[in-house]
């Protein structure tokens, strides 16, 4: 049976992933950080937060436990703030929050999984942004931290051949984060999460090298 951990999975692309996940018969170790929004995603649900080491070890525990991880999907993630400052008005408190949540504590996490994720060769996705790589009003702290978290990728790619280290940009999503992102504007107009889950499964279940992928690029194969 795989075993795959999912943060950030009570919404969104996070849930969406684990339900495909889950019809196909993946064992799933979840998180959120609010127990009542992760009652609907299937799996071993452990409310709690990403910057949290003992959090992080509690999800490490239950992966071991159910046999081992062969994937880590580090999904969640924070705007730092919304509305979203310009660089002259970022704070460092808010700077830093971003970039623990969206940088330090995936490194951790992974960390923490990868004699399990070794043993099984597995594979890692970090969920990024083409914020990462471009310069967007406003998206100081989100972007310059996905920007972080892909050349972490990178490097952990380098350092770990025997894994499949991936960073991938969803694209656009009707997500309560993209509305936030743009407050009293109308993001119904962009797609659903779920339609970007055939692309990620594609990639985890393929053969393509570590690296950074566009979602939408990432062609969906019949048996992915």
């Amino acid at each position: 049976m795989s075993v795959a951990v999912i943060t950030g999975a009570s919404r969104g692309l996070g849930a969406a992933l684990a339900h495909e996940l889950d019809r196909r018969g993946w064992d799933l170790v979840v998180d959120a950080r609010h127990a009542d929004e992760l009652a609907g995603t299937p799996g071993q649900r452990i409310p709690g937060d990403v910057t949290d080491a003992a959090h992080r070890a509690a999800l490490a525990a239950a992966a071991e436990a159910l046999g081992g991880a062969d994937l880590i999907v580090n999904n969640a993630s924070t705007l730092g703030a919304s509305p979203m400052p310009a660089v002259a008005d970022l704070d460092e408190a808010t700077l830093l929050h971003a970039l623990t949540t969206n940088v330090v504590a995936p490194h951790a996490l992974t960390r923490l999984l990868l004699p399990q994720l070794l043993g099984r060769r597995g594979v890692v996705v970090n969920i990024t942004s083409d914020a990462a790589v471009e310069p967007y009003d406003g998206w100081a702290a989100y972007g310059s931290s996905k920007a972080a978290l892909d050349h972490l990728t990178r490097i952990l790619a380098a350092e770990q051949p025997a894994l499949r280290v991936y960073a991938v940009d969803p694209g656009d999503m009707r997500t309560r984060m993209h509305q936030d992102a743009f407050p009293g504007e109308d993001v119904s107009d962009r797609p659903d999460p779920a339609t970007v889950v055939p692309h990620l499964l594609a990639l985890v279940t393929g053969e393509l090298p570590s690296g950074r992928y566009r979602a939408a690029d990432v062609a969906v194969r019949e048996d992915a």
